[in-house]
């Protein structure tokens, strides 16, 4: 349903508010550069700090502005399988293709609890879901067997797969079946992915880079690695920098580097990255060719 490179976008924000003509810009350049898709209201968009209000906002703006040219994954997690349910209703009414979803935070749920969720969703909305498997963030993991569950529901189309164990693409080939989706969302470990026979990735760096990333896709889809791998060594210290202080610090950081009007405002608790972060994010995108 999905492949190729999928900006997890950023929320542009300044004196406190979002600056939707600076998030307008950032969706154009996404389209321009080659993006196959757009993800607004990820944990990149910062959606942890926005109001529900804000959140169905950004998403309605951004297929607005997508204007049908690219699909939007619009992100509807929360901990609480109501207010997921209700993202998951305003994303289908602005227009939204589907829905990535993030497995419930800070409750723990139990794998029947996963289950359970990801169910009621799918039973009052019928807006395609992505799972979206970040145990870092949720401690919460999602076992293959349990996936391959999951994958019979006629709503779920596919996985965000952020768990840094690509060895989980084949088994959950095997569990889930060829045609589900499985798209990556660690940047660095996506050539392995692809390898293995993941479709995509859902990425911070293609904020920064979105032709690279798309021309990085574009070699893996089509076999031609050694293209990939030139280009994964392009962009590999741009990944690592991203995330070399809170995310999404450094990738604002990037992005005002080459624009320099683009805010870097971020919301509290997150602050802005330290001088040594800023330092690699120059250098990689010096390495990169980038500026």
């Amino acid at each position: 349903m999905f492949s190729g490179s999928i900006p997890a976008l950023v929320t542009p924000f300044r004196d406190g508010s979002i600056d939707e003509a600076a998030f307008r810009r950032l969706v154009d350049r996404q389209i321009e550069g080659g993006s196959a898709a757009l993800v607004p209201c990820g944990t990149t968009g910062e959606s942890a700090t926005m109001s529900i209000a804000e959140h169905d906002h950004v998403v309605a703006v951004c297929v607005e502005q997508a204007g049908g040219r690219v699909p939007v994954i619009a992100g509807c997690g929360s901990n609480d399988t109501r207010v997921a349910l209700s993202h998951m209703e305003r994303a289908k009414a602005a227009g939204a293709t589907a829905a990535l979803v993030v497995l419930p935070y800070y409750n723990r749920p139990n794998q029947d609890g996963i289950v359970a969720h990801f169910t009621y969703l799918t039973e009052h909305c019928d807006l395609p879901i992505l799972v979206y498997n970040v145990p870092t963030r949720t401690v919460t993991d999602i076992t293959v067997d349990t996936l391959g569950l999951l994958a019979k529901l006629p709503g779920i189309v596919g996985i965000k797969d952020a768990s840094g164990r690509v060895e989980r693409v084949t088994a959950q080939r095997l569990a889930c079946g060829t045609d589900f989706c499985q798209l990556s969302g660690n940047d660095d470990m996506t050539l392995g992915f692809m390898a293995m026979g993941g479709r995509g990735c859902i990425s911070v760096s293609a904020n920064v880079a979105p032709g690279l990333c798309a021309e990085f896709q574009a070699a893996c889809l089509g076999g031609d690695w050694e293209t990939a791998r030139t280009i994964q060594d392009r962009l590999y210290p741009l990944h690592a920098a991203l995330f070399s202080d809170a995310s999404p610090g450094p990738v604002k950081y990037a992005l005002s580097r080459l624009d320099p009007a683009f805010p870097t405002d971020l919301r509290l608790p997150m602050t802005p990255p330290s001088a040594a972060s800023r330092a690699a994010v120059d250098a990689a995108l010096a390495h990169a060719g980038l500026i």
